[in-house]
């Protein structure tokens, strides 16, 4: 049966684990690795990593780091950033990562999510659409390199497209809410899950458990994303990794199966 995962996103910047704010001001807050070892041992459902220099650089993925994350990680593991073609996105898969995540790539290049799903299959082609509700109106765009680049593109059609060119998962990204812990977006998550038939991952705003509560009791089996709630603690934002309880994880399948 399929059900709820609550999902760690750790994002990579000269080689160190960061958290951001709105995408910007990168906070050191320790090692990849380390922070992988901590996830095992507390057996995360599934695990994000995001190079956010890679793409913003244009360079290549860092293949090194991968294999070093991939050979650690004792759970799922979805990798992004710097994926332009196909054929690296072959190599990753071989090194043991289970999924690859496109963004501007996937943007600039749409037939590129049908190459990559050709190579490793589309369960393996995760689509990351980082999104920012346009001034004075209540559109949600698609932003690409970082939040930089707007697209000027309604989220939800283009999460219809990816869909229909073989992506095998959407993750929903909110741009204004990331790393401010205080609730997602949920209506356009709502929103999202009634266009698509792929499952889908809500990122950006998460600050309790209730939050993640309150997303799958309204979308239903949906992976609920974080960052700074598994790497800060207290109102000082102090570094301390953590990861709810097996409790607490049944909790939300029960939330979902209300819904479903």
């Amino acid at each position: 049966m399929l059900r709820p995962r609550i999902i760690p996103c750790l994002l990579i910047h000269d080689g160190g684990l960061v958290k951001t704010v709105k995408f910007m001001d990168p906070k050191y807050v320790g090692d990849p690795i380390n922070a992988v070892k901590i996830f095992n041992e507390k057996e995360a459902d599934e695990l994000i990593v995001i190079d956010i220099d890679a793409t913003a650089n244009g360079a290549e993925p860092n293949y090194k780091q991968i294999a070093n994350l991939a050979a650690e990680c004792r759970m799922p593991l979805c990798y992004g950033g710097g994926i332009r073609t196909a054929e690296q996105a072959k190599r990753i898969i071989a090194l043991g990562v289970e999924k690859v995540a496109i963004s501007s790539a996937a943007l600039e290049t749409p037939e590129l999510i049908t190459q990559i799903a050709e190579e490793i299959g589309s369960q393996s082609v995760v689509v990351v659409l980082d999104h920012k509700q346009r001034l004075l109106s209540k559109t949600n765009e698609v932003w690409t390199h970082n939040g930089t680049r707007n697209t000027k593109r309604n989220v939800l059609d283009v999460a219809l497209e990816v869909e229909a060119l073989g992506a095998g998962e959407i993750v929903l990204n909110s741009i204004e809410n990331d790393g401010r812990m205080k609730g997602y977006d949920i209506e356009l998550a709502r929103k999202l899950r009634d266009v698509v038939g792929l499952p889908i991952t809500i990122l950006g705003g998460a600050g309790s458990l209730k939050d993640m509560h309150s997303v799958v009791q309204a979308c239903g089996v949906v992976g609920v994303a974080a960052g700074s709630f598994f790497v800060f603690k207290g109102a000082y934002r102090a570094v301390l990794i953590s990861y709810p309880s097996a409790q607490h994880k049944d909790e939300l399948v029960y939330s979902a199966l209300r819904i479903d």
